[in-house]
């Protein structure tokens, strides 16, 4: 499970988890103590790590792009995307 003595242990995080919050953090909205049980975890989880990469990859890629520089048909459509993916 993990080396860490059980006074220093809070609940850890399941991979689920991790990707529920990876936004606030990315976003730095998350709380101190759940960034810290968010980075306790990323520290023994490549699978998660790699997808924090993907993510900032990603915001890092879509950075420069315009609300005018998206169709309103394409930008409505994406926003209603994301808005079911958070609320599942």
């Amino acid at each position: 499970m993990t080396d860490r003595p059980a006074a220093d242990r809070t609940e850890d995080l399941a991979c689920i988890d991790e990707v529920e919050i990876i936004t606030d953090y990315l976003e730095g909205t998350l709380p101190a103590a759940e960034v810290r049980r968010l980075e306790r975890h990323l520290d023994t989880c490549p699978g998660c790590t790699e997808y924090l990469h993907q993510m900032r990859t990603l915001a890092g890629s879509l950075g420069g792009l315009r609300a005018r520089s998206v169709p309103a048909e394409m930008r409505d459509g994406l926003i209603a995307a994301f808005g079911q993916l958070r609320n599942r």
